[in-house]
């Protein structure tokens, strides 16, 4: 069993930043990709940005060059700092941690409003 909470979330003005937090319990959280997802209003949940275990990152082209994961394993923590905010970036932000097997599953967060007020 994993269980994650989002923080961090909260509004701001276009050209703002903040910074998402998510804390993670359960066992291996080190061996697990984690990453961030997000769902604007009347559109489909989205993959903002994924870090495997070892580091490698990925980034939605919406948010390349403006948003940055980052992890700290010895706090269980997974960061999504968002710089250069714009009004298309407002959704519920959902943090994920990946399965360890095929037959196991993902773990979602409660999620964390972003508004980007204009």
């Amino acid at each position: 069993q994993v269980q994650l909470v989002e923080s961090g979330g909260g509004l701001v003005q276009a050209g703002g930043s903040l910074r998402l937090s998510c804390v993670g319990s359960g066992r291996d959280f080190s061996g697990r990709s984690m990453g961030w997802y997000r769902q604007a209003p009347g559109k489909q949940r989205e993959l903002v940005a994924q870090m495997a275990s070892g580091g490698s990152t990925n980034y939605a082209d919406s948010v390349k060059g403006r948003f940055t994961i980052s992890r700290d394993n010895a706090k269980n923590t997974v960061y999504l700092q968002m710089n250069s905010l714009k009004s298309e970036d407002t959704a519920v932000y959902y943090c994920y941690a990946a399965r360890l097997w095929s037959g196991s599953r993902d773990y979602w967060g409660q999620g964390t409003q972003v508004t980007v007020s204009s």
